[in-house]
C-alpha cells in the first residue's frame, strides 16, 4: 500500500503499485512515489457511462431482431449485411474499452530532486539520448530542425546527462552547416534562457509569443538581454537562410568542404558514414563559461542495392552511435519539426522510469503532442484531440497506451531485450595453481546474478558492455518519444519487462507539432 501525500486523498493515489516499504519511511519525502494515478472525476466520465451502457443494449435489441428475422426473399444480402452488422458492433465494443476508465497521471518533481539531484551534490539523474531526424532540409526548413536542437540543448537538466543526435538521412551539407551554426548560436542562446528561466526554449516560438514577457522577470537587465539576444537570433536567421538560398545552386562537381576535399554525401545513395560532434561535455563551452551537452551530426552510411531510405533504419543507426559515444539509459526520440516546449519534460519522464519501485517495470513512457500554426476551431482535426486526450488516457487506464511514433522515452534495456552484460571474474593467483574455482550450483548462481541485478547502477556509467552485444538484424528498428505542454503534464505510461517494436514511417500532414 502506499501512504498519502499531504493535502490529497487516499484514492487518489496508484494503488496498482506495490511499493513494500514500512510506514517510518513512507513519511520521509525522499522515499515516497514519484508520481501518482488521477483518475477522471466520477461527475464527469459516469454520464458518458451510462451512455455507453444504453447503446449497448440498444445495439443487443437491434441485433437480436435482426437475427431473429431473417428475409427470405433475399437471404445472401440479408445474411452479408448481418455479419457486417455484427463486425461492426464488436469494433464498436472495442472502441469503447480504452474510454472506460480514463486516467491522467502527476509526478513529483521535488521528490526526484531530492532524491537523484540533490544540491551541492553530483547529481545522480540517468543520462538521456535524445533523438532528431530529418531528410530533405528543403522540404523540412533547416530553421525548423535548429529551433528543435535549440530546445533540447536548453533542457532543465544536468548538461553532462544530455546528447543531442541528428540523424541527416539526406546527407545534405546544408544541414551539416546549419548544424554548425547552431552549435555557435547555442553557446549564447543556452545561458540567456537558463539565467531568466525562458519558456519555451525555442526561439522562434518564444520571440513569436503574444504574451507580457516582463510577468514574473524582475531582473533589471532582462529587457536590455532580451532585446540584445533577439537581435543575435534574427541574424542567426540571416545566416541560415543564407545558406538554403546558396543550396540550391549545387555545382556540377559537388559540394567541396573547406579542406578542398568533395563533400562525402554528394551521391544521398553511395556514401560512407559521417560522425561530426559539435558540442561535446568537454570541449562546448557557452559564453559564460559553462558546459553545454553533447551535440552530434549522424549520417548513416548508405549503398546501392540495399533498402536504407526509411527513418527506421535512420533510427537504428543512432541507437548504434549513440551506444558507442554515450550509452544513455534512456532515450528519447523528436522529429526535427518537434520542439521541446516544457524544459522540465525529461524530469517528469524519470519520474517514472527513476522510480525505484515502478521504473523497473516500464518500458516507455509516451507523451502526448500539441501543435501551433492552427487555426482557433481546429476545422481540420489537426490537433487529433480524441485521440490524446481520451483514448490514450482510457488506454494507459489499462495499461495498454500505443507508440504513437515520436514523443516517447524508451528504456535502452527494454529496446535492447536483456540487462547488460556481467563478465565472470578472472581467478586470481591461488585459484590459477590449485585448478581454478569450483563450480556453483545452479540455483545458487540464479540467486547471485539476481542480487547484481537488482543492485543501484550508476548512471553515469555506460549501461552496456558494447563487446558483448551481437549485431542485430538489418531493417529491424527500435523507435522512440513526445513532451507535455506546461501545467497540464499526462502522459501514458506502459509497463513491460522487455519489449521490440517494429518501425514505420510516420509523417506530420498538417501544423508543426510540439512536444
Amino acid at each position: 500500500s502506499i501512504a498519502p501525500s499531504e493535502g490529497r486523498a487516499a484514492t487518489d493515489i496508484d494503488a496498482s503499485t506495490e511499493y513494500n516499504m514500512e510506514d517510518a519511511l513512507l513519511n520521509d519525502e525522499t522515499r515516497q512515489p514519484l508520481s501518482r494515478k488521477v483518475p477522471i472525476a466520477s461527475s464527469k466520465i459516469n454520464p458518458y457511462r451510462m451512455v455507453i451502457v444504453l447503446r449497448l443494449v440498444v445495439l443487443s435489441i437491434f441485433l437480436h431482431y435482426r437475427l431473429t428475422n431473417p428475409v427470405r426473399n433475399a437471404y445472401p444480402l440479408w445474411l452479408l449485411s448481418v455479419i457486417c452488422e455484427i463486425w461492426f458492433a464488436l469494433s464498436w465494443i472495442l472502441d469503447q474499452f480504452p474510454k472506460w476508465f480514463p486516467i491522467n497521471r502527476e509526478t513529483y518533481l521535488d521528490r526526484l530532486a531530492l532524491r537523484y539531484d540533490r544540491e551541492g551534490e553530483p547529481s545522480q539523474l540517468a543520462a538521456v539520448d535524445i533523438f532528431v531526424s530529418t531528410v530533405d532540409p528543403l522540404k523540412e526548413p533547416p530553421i525548423v530542425t535548429a529551433n528543435t536542437v535549440l530546445s533540447i540543448l536548453a533542457v532543465d537538466y544536468p548538461v553532462d546527462k544530455v546528447s543531442c543526435y541528428v540523424s541527416d538521412d539526406g546527407a545534405s551539407m546544408l544541414t551539416f552547416d546549419a548544424l554548425a551554426e547552431t552549435s555557435e548560436f547555442a553557446r549564447k542562446w543556452v545561458p540567456f534562457v537558463k539565467k531568466y528561466d525562458i519558456e519555451p526554449r525555442a526561439p522562434e516560438f518564444y520571440f513569436c509569443q503574444k504574451i507580457d514577457y516582463l510577468k514574473d522577470k524582475v531582473q533589471p537587465s532582462f529587457v536590455k538581454d532580451r532585446r540584445a539576444m533577439k537581435r543575435e537570433y534574427e541574424e542567426f536567421k540571416i545566416r541560415i537562410n543564407a545558406l538554403v538560398s546558396k543550396a540550391l545552386k549545387v555545382p556540377e562537381e559537388g559540394w567541396i568542404m573547406q579542406d578542398g576535399t568533395p563533400w562525402p554525401g554528394n551521391n544521398t545513395r553511395d556514401h560512407p558514414g559521417m560522425i561530426q560532434v559539435f558540442l561535446g561535455h568537454s570541449g562546448g563551452l557557452d559564453t559564460e563559461g559553462n558546459e553545454l551537452p553533447r551535440l552530434v551530426y549522424v549520417s548513416r552510411e548508405k549503398r546501392p542495392g540495399f533498402q536504407h531510405h526509411k527513418k527506421a533504419g535512420a533510427m537504428n543507426a543512432l541507437v548504434r552511435v549513440s551506444a558507442v559515444l554515450t550509452n544513455g539509459q534512456y532515450m528519447l526520440n523528436l522529429d526535427c519539426d518537434h520542439y521541446i516546449n516544457n524544459s522540465k519534460a525529461v524530469r517528469e519522464a524519470m519520474c517514472f522510469l527513476m522510480d525505484p519501485n515502478l521504473g523497473p517495470q516500464v518500458c516507455y513512457v509516451q507523451f502526448p503532442q500539441r501543435f501551433d500554426g492552427i487555426d482557433r476551431n481546429d476545422r481540420y482535426a489537426n490537433r487529433n484531440t480524441v485521440f490524446f486526450d481520451i483514448n490514450l488516457r482510457g488506454l494507459d487506464g489499462i495499461q495498454g497506451p500505443v507508440y504513437v511514433g515520436t514523443g516517447c522515452v524508451f528504456n535502452r534495456t527494454a529496446i535492447y531485450g536483456y540487462e547488460p552484460p556481467i563478465k565472470a571474474k578472472k581467478p586470481g593467483f591461488l585459484a590459477s595453481l590449485c585448478g581454478g574455482k569450483k563450480k556453483a550450483s545452479k540455483s545458487k548462481k540464479r540467486s547471485s546474478d539476481k542480487k547484481k541485478s537488482n543492485k543501484h547502477v550508476d548512471s553515469s556509467v555506460p549501461v552496456f558492455n558494447l563487446e558483448d552485444i551481437e549485431e542485430g538484424v538489418e531493417g529491424t528498428i527500435f523507435i522512440f518519444l513526445h513532451l507535455p505542454p506546461p501545467n497540464s503534464l499526462y502522459c501514458f505510461v506502459i509497463c513491460s519487462s522487455y519489449c521490440t517494436f517494429w518501425s514505420f514511417n510516420q509523417h506530420v500532414l498538417f501544423g508543426r507539432c510540439w512536444v
